[in-house]
């Protein structure tokens, strides 16, 4: 289990940063034929975002700053994570649904997105499946950070 960490932040950082590429190469197309973009690729957008912020606070904070570690906090934002990447790819996968593509750039942008939000939500099932449980095998009075996340 520890060895698998820190290349799934990578991973989870990685994708991430592709999707904001894509998202916001959706959002700024999307004004040409609308007055606004759809607001699900704005989420998964904003999802992105999130994502570089919690992925730089569960690498760097175990390590550098335990005291904000906190096991019940880590597990939180993690799961957090989980729920807005699902949330994310699941609403783009619906409207893309609805939306009549030809083989456009701003469909297969879509689609791309779509796969890697699923992809990143997958990567953070793991990690908050490994914090979960971290927090089942360790005391309630125990609040030390994951050991996988401590050295990083």
């Amino acid at each position: 289990m520890t060895p698998f960490i820190l290349p799934l932040r990578g991973v989870q950082a990685l994708f991430s940063i592709i999707v904001l590429g894509l998202t916001a190469y959706l959002v700024d197309d999307a004004r040409h034929w609308w007055w606004s973009s759809p607001d699900s690729v704005d989420f998964l957008l904003f999802t992105s975002v999130w994502t570089l912020l919690v992925v730089a606070y569960l690498v760097l904070v175990p390590s550098r700053f335990p005291q904000f570690a906190h096991k019940y906090a880590i597990l939180a934002v993690e799961a957090v994570t989980m729920i807005f990447w699902f949330a994310g790819w699941v609403a783009v996968a619906a409207l893309w649904g609805d939306t009549r593509c030809r083989h456009s750039t701003w469909c297969s942008c879509g689609i791309a997105a779509i796969i890697f939000g699923a992809l990143t939500w997958l990567t953070f099932v793991a990690t908050t499946v490994f914090a979960g449980l971290h927090v089942r095998r360790t005391a309630r009075s125990d609040t030390a950070p994951p050991p996988q996340m401590q050295g990083v």
